[in-house]
């Protein structure tokens, strides 16, 4: 397993509409590996396929605290399939593309999703709490939509200035 580099705002990719994982095969699951290795690494709880520049829809996820036991979960084509539009929460969010950037977001508290798991499989998992939040925010990675997209658009302009001005200054 090795590293990725993960692409940041104001990377035009992070706006792509992933591509549905047509076939899993080593190639991905390899990917999905790396892609575990380096969520781990950064550190984050979650972490899309087009963060690293692969626009396929596939995400991992792993929400154990730090004391717990490590649970990586590898979801090709999620789906939400359904969500309670009754009970909301509110969670602080970061993201890898976006650094040293943090937004309360509101969010359905619970979910299911459907996807596909590493030998293709069909499965479905009900998820809640911080769960649901990481899945919501990386499948909205496979829309392209960011955790800035909650912002008014006056507060997101101003954000996305700063980051190009980073990058041109990084450059530079």
């Amino acid at each position: 397993m090795s590293t990725l580099p993960i692409i940041t705002l104001p990377d035009p990719l992070l706006r792509q509409v992933s591509d549905p994982v047509e076939r899993i095969d080593a190639e991905l699951l390899k990917l999905a590996d790396d892609m575990l290795e380096t969520m781990y690494d950064a550190p984050g709880i979650g972490l899309a396929a087009i963060q690293v520049g692969v626009p396929k829809r596939l995400i991992v996820l792993d929400v154990a605290e730090d004391d717990d036991q490590p649970n990586p979960l590898a979801m090709f084509n999620p789906e939400i399939l359904k969500v309670d539009g009754e009970t909301t929460r509110v969670h602080e969010e970061g993201c890898l593309s976006i650094p040293d950037f943090r937004l309360d977001i509101e969010r359905p508290a619970s979910l299911v999703v459907g996807y596909l798991d590493r030998e293709g499989k069909p499965r479905e998992l009900a998820a809640d709490g911080l769960l649901a939040t990481a899945i919501q925010h990386e499948i909205d990675h496979l829309n392209g939509k960011l955790i800035i997209d909650f912002l008014s658009r006056l507060k997101r302009d101003i954000v996305v200035r700063k980051f190009k001005k980073a990058a041109r200054e990084a450059s530079a």
